[in-house]
């Protein structure tokens, strides 16, 4: 295979998700195109829109590739439908919000090569204020004890300022969705994205999956990018707020390890249950509703999900694509709980958690 730095831009796809997104596209596409297509072909995979989408970009960037769906299929199912039809050896996914800096492609090319990862994300910084890392994916995703999500350079409500401290390219848990770096042989021998997510996690339950194969996931402090975020929800929304709920415990019962699962389900049970009455004592009705609606569609999906955890268990068993290191790989996930670390703690960034809590090897 060739070398990733030196792949042809025919073997290098950046395809970008639409879904009536006419305004993003005219803010951000030009300049994907101009940093992008030396390296990359450039595709747009479109969700069924309506909107003037496809005509403004046939008009003004006739260089990008349009893959046409019928229906608005979600983040994941859209991926999967519009990836298929999409040739090369990495498939970058990115958002329709997301402005790449000027050569942002070779440096993730190279680290994925050096570092033998499967999938790999740039650091990703705020396109409204960009000294400040964002909310999705930051500079590297981690996943502690209790399956609760935070990225170096920003945890919970704590946006750090990119000094620098994140330049270095390193294994981490799980990359965003946002601009994500994908081997295309390993995509396909994960089988993509779970269409059940709909949106919201499904990049860290496939980052999961490919770990669980032995597959390697970094983070490339040598290429940023710049997300505008809440292109697709708001971030305080009673619909994203059941997604994640919901999907937080859809991936964890897929993929976590046998003998913690019961055990870390009862407690997120709990723990998702304290939440909810916070969000009642606070008059938020719906984001109550939307945690309730969360376990009731848990539970009407469990075995379902006990179903894919076995066939992904029987995968890893029989797997002919398994990753370099050749066995599960948890590379990234913190061995403490984040939330006693930071709302009982006061530990507000990564320079202030237990080193040695997380997972280097």
């Amino acid at each position: 295979m060739t070398e990733l730095p030196d792949m042809p831009a025919q073997e290098v796809a950046v395809a970008i998700l639409n879904w009536n997104g006419l305004q993003h596209l005219q803010t951000y596409l030009p300049e994907v195109v101009a940093t992008s297509r030396a390296h990359a072909e450039i595709y747009v995979i479109d969700n069924g829109s309506t909107d003037a989408s496809r005509d403004w970009t046939v008009a003004n960037l006739p260089e990008v590739k349009w893959v046409q769906l019928e229906e608005n299929l979600g983040f994941a199912g859209g991926y999967n439908a519009g990836l298929a039809q999409i040739p090369g050896q990495i498939h970058i996914l990115l958002n329709s919000d997301v402005r790449p800096s000027p050569n942002w492609i070779p440096p993730v090319l190279r680290a994925m090569q050096a570092h033998s990862f499967s999938a790999c994300a740039p650091l990703i910084l705020n396109d409204t204020d960009p000294d400040l890392f964002e909310y999705a994916g930051a500079a590297g995703g981690h996943m502690d004890r209790d399956g609760y999500m935070f990225c170096a350079g920003r945890i919970f409500e704590v946006f750090e300022s990119d000094t620098g401290q994140y330049d270095e390219t390193r294994e981490v848990f799980w990359g965003s969705g946002a601009a994500l770096f994908v081997r295309t042989d390993a995509w396909r021998a994960v089988g993509g994205l779970d269409e059940d997510f709909f949106a919201h996690m499904e990049e860290i339950d496939l980052c999961w999956r490919l770990k669980n194969r032995g597959h390697r996931v970094g983070v490339c402090g040598e290429s940023r990018v710049y997300h505008l975020g809440g292109g697709t929800l708001q971030k305080i929304n009673p619909f994203k707020t059941y997604l994640n709920f919901r999907n937080n415990l859809f991936l964890l019962t897929k993929n976590e390890h046998k003998a913690l699962l019961l055990p870390l389900l009862a407690k997120r049970m709990t723990l998702d249950g304290i939440a909810a009455l916070k969000f009642l004592t606070e008059g938020s009705w719906g984001l109550f509703a939307a945690v309730f609606q969360a376990h009731m569609t848990f539970y009407s999906q469990f075995f379902k999900n006990v179903r894919k955890r076995k066939a992904e268990i029987l995968a890893v068993e029989n797997q002919s694509f398994p990753g370099p290191d050749g066995a599960y790989n948890e590379v990234g996930r913190y061995r403490r709980s984040i939330l006693v670390d930071y709302f009982l703690q006061g530990r507000l960034t990564c320079d202030e958690l237990e080193e040695d809590a997380f997972v280097n090897s």
